[in-house]
């Protein structure tokens, strides 16, 4: 058979780069991203029917891998958590810090137990006071995160309207003590240079599939995998 210049050329070209490591078509190195969560019982991935399955945490991770990541997802969600209860694993839970240590992203939410805890005594002075302890906290955390791993991304989540089942008349009142938390949440995350996550207007949107259970706050399958999209859209905006 007699080769033409140019087939030849083809021929040792892709001899050549066959010949190389890897092959001319090895696929892209993957990109590490270990994924730390942290928080209450959002982060834990408790149900509406009082079980932990998957939560935010969970379905973030699924996007990373979607977007040619790999790494490792450590969850230290504890349901009932309060900002002091995180502040001290932050400080002292080996576990904990470890975790923060490895990550490359680390995403949380805390503080809505504070208030919450403090809404049936109707005294404004405590619920202030709550308002101020997440406020002090949060700032804590975030700070010691940072000296921990001065390099990880952190992500603070602000909480949606779990009141959306009452009527509109309590929900009058309590929706001001809400917004003042996402307010306190949102400023110790920009006053530690990390990205606040809005949650309330998305969740609000088709609140009956994402809060199923009017005697429970916590979220549906659909809700925590709409939360993690949310996660992931800030994420993903900052990488490019």
């Amino acid at each position: 058979m007699i080769l033409t210049k140019k087939f030849a050329s083809v021929l040792l070209t892709g001899t050549l780069l066959l010949g190389l490591p890897g092959g001319a078509f090895a696929k892209p190195e993957k990109k590490v991203a270990d994924l730390t969560v942290l928080g209450d019982s959002l982060a834990a991935g408790q149900t509406p029917y009082r079980e932990i399955g998957s939560g935010y945490g969970d379905y973030l991770k699924a996007r990373f891998e979607q977007s040619q990541y790999k790494g490792d997802l450590n969850k230290h969600g504890v349901s009932g958590y309060v900002s002091s209860q995180l502040l001290k694993d932050v400080l002292t839970n080996t576990d904990v810090i470890q975790s923060i240590e490895d990550a490359e992203f680390i995403v949380m939410d805390i503080g809505a137990n504070d208030l919450l805890r403090e809404l049936g005594s109707n005294d404004l002075v405590k619920i202030q006071a709550a308002l101020v302890g997440v406020q002090n906290n949060l700032n804590q955390i975030l700070k010691t995160i940072d000296e921990l791993n001065p390099n990880v991304d952190v992500y603070v989540m602000g909480y949606y309207n779990p009141f959306q089942h009452m009527p509109e008349e309590q929900q009058a009142s309590l929706m001001p003590l809400l917004e003042n938390l996402n307010q306190t949440i949102e400023k110790a995350s920009e006053d530690n240079g990390d990205t606040f996550v809005p949650t309330e207007k998305i969740i609000a949107k088709r609140y009956q599939e994402y809060l199923p259970n009017p005697a429970d706050i916590h979220l549906s399958e659909e809700g925590y995998k709409i939360v993690a999209k949310e996660f992931w859209k800030a994420i993903d905006g900052n990488l490019k």
